[in-house]
């Protein structure tokens, strides 16, 4: 079996019954293992067996639904064509590309014509496969210049129709007026009051304006089911042709004309989708800010010049010159030059990060004021950036639990509103009003336009996109919707303790000397001895020298003694700097005077004595010390009643002094890599519901286990593949942050719910008892998505640390 899983953007959908039955057809499909359509973001994920099924007949399948399927074209200028083969064999070679519809390859001019799935695969996959057969391409200037985004396309389009369906439908809108006592001082012209004028007026409302809907209705009854589509033109036609009937057979005057219900409903309801397509479009908001952060041009070092090429054109180990204020085009490794570099868009920290050689830079970051020569690590898909953007869309593209309820009632929805439609008209006609049939009909058309699939469908996804899209903005990624929903669950927050409550690196934290006077001297013989030295815990007495000292003193000879420390000369002084066994065996004399060693170690600290021409002088003490923001985080993380516990595979003493300082009551230490999944599930089997937050290889297999796990976007690419949501920036506090977003999006979700579900339970009866006027129940099912859309959008303005 060859399992393949692809995401199609689909047009055409306009309520959550169309996406259920996209994903019904799918899944009926021999071949495909899984297919989840989200209405809100519109798009389906597709598994299937690549043996017995093609993405094409997937696509032709959703074609055959009704719908289309997204495609891009791009016209493309190719350099190195010598005859028509070279021209049939790119176009035979860009046939075979899974995600190609059509490629053409022109060899006077020069150019191809491809049109694509962009789901399938990017440009930049097209250009590196003709160039990898020998040929040259980019994309035609003028192109880029007019690429437009296909929503874009369908929000002109809805209000291109909306202003001509409201200039159409005033007219009639007047005449309704007309009839009511409060507004009978209005004028009239007598043209409006004409029964073949309100006809002319509302015919192309109806099949002009209103033909997307007639079409919708078609593909969905052709395919055995129903949406929204349907309802609205059962209600506008069943009013349209009741009046057309009256026109026709002169009886016009006498029982009054429906022409304005039909017009206005369609024009109110044109006017809530395009509402409704902005506001998606702002749902969506965080994606395409982060896609704007990506530079289109990078500066290339080559033969000692510098050129400005596409970004697509980079390709790995490019050197690449990143000037001041200029956006850092890929991932890569400083290799010359310092800078402080803007990360806050990929971690949300606002301080800029010091960069110098070694050091690795981001895509997307911006260079704040030197100069960096970089060798690029990571291009096009493999960037930082691109991957937050993939875990962002998969993310919101997933389906939470909590929306399988919300599917269930969508698939049966419209069904059951046309039987309650029918029911109405039957009751009126026959029990409330008996013969009347413009009161049967006007009850029967509010029942069919009030009712509301797609406030149902859109309840979920839209506050998944909004919610997981303001959560990336401040450095959290949630892998997926459920990740998300069940985050709010968890009573339990194993921390694992070095790099996740501590930096991950030791520091000085103590420099006790015998006389005062020599602080500083005794300092700058110590940072000198350790500074050719490895050690982490020699680099952390050095740098703090170096914190406190310009310049250091030359060391005339160094020697390492294994398990005990180092001897040096300097300055014609002897250093011993290492193990209290050290100064014994050196004959030394230990001062007890200087510091309490015993404290010291007791807060889980490395202490070392120093002893200058054999006179003891200085102890120091070395420890992890941990985050700034650890003790503020995990004292919030225990204000919402969460059980915080420590686990690492350190000494208890030492994780005990951690977990003391940090405000932890409960420390697991002396805990094996593989045994840190047994000790997530103890915790379970007690009934918990444990969430693990790690960084490191030996993390990775407590997060996979752990029912969410959180892995420090600072740590291992293996820990982040194992959890469920990632920290960009290594701060418990985005910890507090993923458990918030999770609460407020899940109680976005469930207002959401309520309200689609309270809305069609009560506007229904009111619409059967006859207590709504058509165009009222249009205008409530217009605006009911609407509010729902911008209830979701509510969250984007979610304050987090």
């Amino acid at each position: 079996m060859s399992e393949q899983k692809k995401e199609i953007a689909i047009i055409g959908m306009t309520c959550a019954a169309c996406a259920n039955r996209i994903e019904k057809g799918l899944q009926r499909m021999e071949g495909v293992s899984t297919a989840t359509v989200n209405f809100a973001t519109e798009k389906a994920a597709v598994t299937f067996d690549s043996n017995q099924i093609g993405l094409t007949e997937v696509e032709d399948r959703i074609r055959k639904l009704g719908y289309d399927v997204l495609t891009e074209e791009v016209n493309l200028n190719i350099s190195g064509m010598t005859c028509a083969a070279c021209s049939a064999r790119i176009e035979k070679v860009l046939s075979r590309m899974p995600g190609i519809r059509s490629a053409t390859v022109n060899l006077a001019l020069e150019t191809a014509h491809i049109s694509y799935d962009p789901a399938a695969l990017e440009l930049a996959d097209i250009l590196q496969k003709i160039k990898k057969i020998g040929y040259e391409a980019s994309p035609r200037t003028e192109e880029s210049d007019h690429q437009t985004d296909y929503r874009q396309k369908d929000i002109d389009e809805k209000t291109r129709k909306l202003i001509i369906s409201s200039i159409l439908s005033l007219p009639l809108l007047w005449t309704m007026f007309a009839h009511f006592s409060f507004t009978s001082w209005m004028y009239v012209p007598a043209i409006f009051m004409n029964p073949y004028f309100q006809w002319v007026l509302a015919t192309p409302v109806q099949f002009w304006i209103g033909a997307t809907f007639y079409k919708g209705a078609y593909a969905a009854l052709r395919n055995g089911g129903a949406n929204m589509d349907v309802l609205v033109v059962l209600g506008t036609s069943a009013a349209y042709f009741y009046s057309v009937y009256l026109v026709l057979i002169g009886d016009a005057l006498t029982h009054g004309l429906y022409f304005e219900t039909s017009a206005v409903l369609i024009t109110l309801i044109l006017l809530g989708k395009l509402f409704e397509a902005r506001a998606k479009g702002r749902s969506s908001d965080a994606i395409k800010n982060l896609m704007k952060l990506q530079p289109q041009v990078a500066i290339l070092e080559r033969d000692g010049e510098t050129v400005e090429i596409p970004i697509h054109e980079v390709a790995h180990g490019d050197i690449l010159v990143i000037r001041p204020g200029a956006s850092v085009p890929v991932d890569g490794v400083v290799l010359s030059g310092s800078s402080a570099v803007d990360e806050s868009m990929l971690t949300g920290e606002s301080l800029p990060v010091d960069k110098q050689q070694g050091n690795e830079v981001f895509a997307a970051t911006v260079n704040a004021n030197g100069s960096l020569r970089i060798k690029a690590s990571n291009v096009g898909k493999d960037t930082m950036i691109s991957n937050i953007i993939r875990v962002v869309e998969e993310a919101q593209g997933s389906k939470a639990p909590i929306q399988r309820l919300a599917d269930r009632i969508s698939g049966v929805f419209v069904p059951i509103v046309v039987g309650i439609a029918i029911i109405t008209f039957l009751i009126w006609y026959f029990v409330v009003a008996p013969g009347d049939f413009e009161a049967s009909l006007t009850s029967l058309i509010a029942v069919l336009v009030i009712a509301c699939p797609c406030a149902l469908g859109l309840a979920t996804p839209t506050s998944i996109m909004a919610g997981s899209g303001r959560a990336a903005e401040e450095g959290v990624l949630f892998k997926t919707a459920e990740a998300m929903e069940q985050t709010r669950l968890i009573d339990t927050i194993v921390l694992d303790k070095t790099g996740t409550i501590t930096k991950g690196h030791p520091e000085l934290t103590d420099f006790h000397v015998r006389n005062e006077k020599q602080r500083m001297s005794l300092l700058s013989l110590a940072a000198a001895a350790e500074s050719d030295s490895e050690h982490p815990v020699a680099k952390a007495i050095t740098s703090y020298g170096l914190q406190q000292i310009s310049t250091l003193p030359i060391v005339e000879s160094f020697e390492a003694i294994p398990g005990y420390g180092i001897q040096t000369l300097i300055d014609g002084q002897n250093i011993l700097l290492g193990t209290k066994n050290l100064l014994s065996h050196h004959d030394v004399d230990f001062d007890s005077t200087i510091a309490s060693v015993e404290q010291m170690e007791g807060d889980g600290k490395t202490v070392m004595f120093m002893a200058v021409d054999g006179v003891h002088e200085a102890i120091i003490a070395v420890a992890d010390t941990i985050k700034d923001t650890s003790k503020q985080a995990i004292a919030e993380l225990r204000a919402m009643n969460l059980d915080v516990i420590t686990l690492t595979g350190d000494q208890h003493m030492t994780a005990q002094a951690i977990a003391n300082t940090a405000g932890i009551d409960h420390v697991i230490a002396g805990v094996l890599p593989e045994r840190k999944a047994e000790v997530i599930r103890s915790l379970q089997a007690e009934g918990k519901r444990v969430a693990m937050v790690g960084d490191g290889i030996n993390d990775a297999p407590a997060l996979a286990v752990a029912d969410i796990g959180m892995a420090m976007g600072t740590g291992t690419a293996v820990a982040m593949d194992a959890a469920d949501v990632t920290l960009m920036h290594g701060d418990l506090l985005r910890v507090v942050d993923t458990l918030k977003m999770s609460e407020l999006t899940v109680r976005n979700i469930k207002q959401n719910l309520f309200w689609a579900l309270a809305y069609n339970s009560i506007g229904i009866p009111i619409a059967a008892a006859g207590l709504l006027a058509p165009w009222l129940a249009g205008a409530a099912m217009a605006f009911s998505s609407v509010s729902v859309v911008l209830n979701a959008l509510r969250l984007q303005r979610v304050k987090l640390h």
